[in-house]
C-alpha cells in the first residue's frame, strides 16, 4: 500500500499519526481497566483514560516502523507510562510511606550487602529497629505506593520507558536495552522463590492479589507483603540501572 502523500511528496505523518491514535482506542481503556483494577477505588477509570490518551497521541507522533517493536508494544508503554505519571501528580501516598518505602529499600541493601545473599523478613526488621509485625504493616502500606512492576522501581523523576522497545533509539541504546533486560532478568531469577511465584503469578499470569492467596494457601494481605518486598529487593539490585534512568 502506498502511504499518503502531502503535496511535497513526502508521506503525509499528521494522517498516519491519527489512524494509528483512531484504531487503538480501546487499547488506552484496556490498559485503564487493567490497571484501575490494581489501585484504591477512588481511582477513577476515565482519569485514566484521558492520560492514556495523550500517551497514545504522542506514541503516533514518535514511533517509527523498523524498530524492533509494534506500534501496539511501543504505545502500551507510552500509554501505561503517561497513566502512572498523572497517578503521581496526585499522589495520595502519604509522606510517612514514602519515607518507609525509602528506609525498607535501605535495609535491604544493607543486609544483603553485608550477608551476600537474600535478606530474610527478620533480618530486614531488625535492619529498621522494628518488629516483625510492624515490618510487614510498613510493607503493606508501601504497597499502595507500587503502582506497577519496573515502572514504580524508577523513581519518580527517571525515566524507565527509554530502556525498553520501540521508538528511534540508536545502536548504543538498543545495546543498553538489551542489557538492562539482561539485568531484570538476572535480578528476578535472584529473588527467593516465594517472591519469584508471587512476580510471576501477578505479572506474567495477572492473577489478583486474592486469587495467588488461593494458589499459594495464604492470605491477600500476605501476598501484598510478598509482592511488595520483591519489589523493593529489585529495586536495590538494580540500583544502577536506576540510577542511569533517572539522571
Amino acid at each position: 500500500m502506498v502511504p499518503n502523500r502531502s503535496r511535497s511528496g513526502y508521506p503525509d505523518v499528521a494522517n498516519q499519526s491519527e489512524r494509528l491514535v483512531a484504531t487503538n482506542i480501546d487499547l488506552v481503556r484496556r490498559i485503564a481497566h487493567h490497571l484501575a483494577a490494581r489501585l484504591p477505588a477512588s481511582v477513577q477509570v476515565e482519569d485514566l483514560v484521558q492520560s492514556g490518551m495523550v500517551g497514545l497521541i504522542e506514541a503516533a507522533r514518535q514511533f517509527q516502523t523498523g524498530q524492533g517493536a509494534t506500534f501496539a508494544t511501543y504505545a502500551g508503554i507510552r500509554i501505561r507510562g503517561a497513566m502512572i505519571d498523572e497517578l503521581r501528580r496526585a499522589d495520595w501516598t502519604p509522606r510517612s510511606v514514602h519515607r518507609n518505602t525509602r528506609r525498607i529499600s535501605e535495609a535491604i541493601q544493607q543486609v544483603e550487602g553485608r550477608e551476600g545473599r537474600a535478606a530474610s523478613d527478620r533480618e530486614i526488621a531488625q535492619a529498621l529497629g522494628a518488629s516483625l509485625d510492624e515490618y510487614h504493616m510498613m510493607l503493606q502500606d508501601s504497597a499502595s505506593s507500587q503502582i506497577l512492576g519496573l515502572e514504580g522501581l524508577f523513581g519518580e523523576d527517571a525515566e524507565p520507558d527509554r530502556m525498553l522497545p520501540g521508538g528511534d533509539a540508536a545502536p548504543l541504546e538498543h545495546l543498553e536495552r538489551e542489557q538492562f533486560r539482561d539485568a531484570v532478568v538476572q535480578a528476578l531469577a535472584g529473588l527467593p522463590d516465594k517472591e519469584r511465584l508471587v512476580l510471576a503469578l501477578y505479572y506474567d499470569e495477572e492473577l489478583n492479589l486474592r486469587e495467588i492467596g488461593g494458589v499459594m494457601g495464604i492470605t491477600e494481605s500476605r501476598v501484598s507483603q510478598i509482592r511488595s518486598q520483591a519489589l523493593h529487593r529489585l529495586r536495590v539490585r538494580l540500583q544502577e540501572w536506576i540510577h542511569e534512568a533517572g539522571s
